[in-house]
């Protein structure tokens, strides 16, 4: 059912970062929240405008909130309280609040989840009314469940825990698995979580791992110019793709309910899928209805897309704008495939060698909407996980390729940042997550002393 909610509102060399093109074949993968600001179904490919007459700052200043985290990756910020709860790749949930880092974890799952390479706990989202529900969903690596089979690295679980109401424990009896989905390689897992400006729940899944979206697990699909293709199938598997869910609606034995709206409702296909075509899909963010997806590329090309309900991003045909291991490839799927759908370009990319915007797993951040960088306003702001104390800063355009350049990270504070994880959003203002001299940290933008 298609019910609109109108809201009130391990170590880091386990994300190490070399993209190759064999089997064995690895990203840094390493957030960004999912700011519902505007009520809506579809997102919207269109620009922002800045509001602002301010240049762009060449620089910009860290505020440490929190430091000696374990791989901070996401972060979620608790409705009318001045904390945020933080998901440790090891499998912890940290509260951080005015007076820092609490030693006791919210949730502490380091018994359950399956870390190492890309594995690990991934995501979480609050419920838009948490308020109300206390409702956290998370998203982790777990061992393979019973009759996976032995073949697969392990199975990708969403589940949804009960908080207390003083949002200070969760108890573990109270989770609920939501969704499960087996995983055939350890890397490209993506990881994002959250809800959209529709209150449905939006699941970044990459394409099963391994390189070039092949070999064991990887479906067949209609394109002859790349074997394999989960990414451009969306029938055998929910790989590849970005997925939207009801999760306060059941659908038979599914813990969840399917969206009327969704795409594929009532066409071939699963109906979870929301948007398809991705590689590792690792950061999700909605700036109000549009929702950005940053694919981590192979070896050539990291892209960050503005997503469209049913749209085709490309992946294994297209790396970013460019064919994937051919001189020539199509700009769409044959008309007997979905009639014929469009691969859509992105509206940034970068190559990994080369020119100052250049790196190897592209970090989705946000548009910066808040006051304290008047210069930022309207602007797109993203990392690299190699980016080692930079910032890039992308000015949305009507259409093609973004312009984008570097954004330094100033003096005193760019040993902070070693490593690019995650972004989070609040109020408009943009944290990014990650690690550097301090362990890792999460620290607000604010403008370079």
């Amino acid at each position: 059912m298609d019910r609109r909610r109108f809201l009130a509102g391990l170590a880091a060399a386990t994300l190490s970062a070399g993209c190759s093109s064999n089997a064995s074949d690895t990203d840094g993968t390493p957030t960004s929240d999912g700011s519902t600001e505007t009520p809506g179904d579809t997102t919207v490919s269109g620009t922002t405008s800045s509001g602002s007459t301010a240049p762009v700052p060449d620089a910009v200043g860290l505020e440490t909130l929190a430091s000696g985290l374990a791989n901070p990756l996401d972060i979620a910020f608790v409705q009318g309280s001045d904390r945020q709860y933080v998901a440790e790749q090891p499998g912890r949930v940290r509260v951080v609040g005015p007076d820092g880092l609490r030693e006791q974890p919210l949730l502490d799952l380091t018994d359950t989840v399956v870390t190492g390479f890309e594995q690990g706990l991934l995501g979480i989202a609050l419920h838009p009314n948490f308020a109300e529900n206390r409702r956290l969903f998370v998203r982790y690596s777990a061992p393979r469940r019973e009759g996976t089979s032995a073949d697969y690295s392990h199975t990708f679980v969403l589940s949804e825990f009960s908080v207390s109401a003083d949002g200070m424990t969760v108890d573990r009896d109270s989770e609920r698995v939501v969704l499960e989905i087996d995983q055939p390689q350890a890397n490209h897992n993506a990881g994002s979580v959250l809800f959209g400006p529709d209150g449905y729940l939006y699941v970044g899944t990459g394409d099963g791992g391994a390189a070039g979206d092949s070999g064991f697990g990887h479906a067949g699909d209609w394109y002859d110019g790349a074997d394999g293709g989960n990414g451009q199938d969306v029938t055998e598997n929910l790989l590849g793709s970005i997925l939207r869910i009801d999760v306060d609606g059941r659908d038979g034995d599914r813990g969840y309910a399917i969206p009327d709206a969704n795409p594929l409702v009532g066409r071939d296909g699963l109906d979870e899928q929301y948007a398809w075509g991705f590689r590792n899909p690792w950061r999700l963010a909605f700036d109000g209805e549009t929702l950005f997806a940053g694919d981590v590329g192979q070896n050539r090309y990291e892209e960050v897309d503005v997503v469209e309900k049913g749209g085709n991003y490309g992946w294994n045909v297209r790396e970013a704008t460019h064919c994937f291991g051919t001189d020539d490839c199509p700009s769409s799927t044959p008309g007997d495939v979905r009639g014929g759908e469009p691969l859509l370009p992105p509206v940034i990319e970068y190559p990994h060698e080369g020119q100052p915007v250049s790196g190897i797993s592209v970090i989705t951040g946000n548009v910066y909407r808040g006051d304290a960088i008047p210069g930022l306003r309207g602007q797109f702001v993203f990392g690299d996980f190699r980016a080692q104390g930079r910032l890039f800063v992308a000015t949305p355009a009507e259409s093609g390729l973004w312009s984008t350049a570097v954004l330094s990270v100033a003096d005193g504070d760019a040993g902070k940042l070693s490593q690019i994880l995650s972004f989070g959003r609040q109020n408009g203002e943009l944290y990014v997550l990650g690690n550097g001299g301090g362990g890792g940290g999460v620290h607000r933008l604010v403008p370079a002393a």
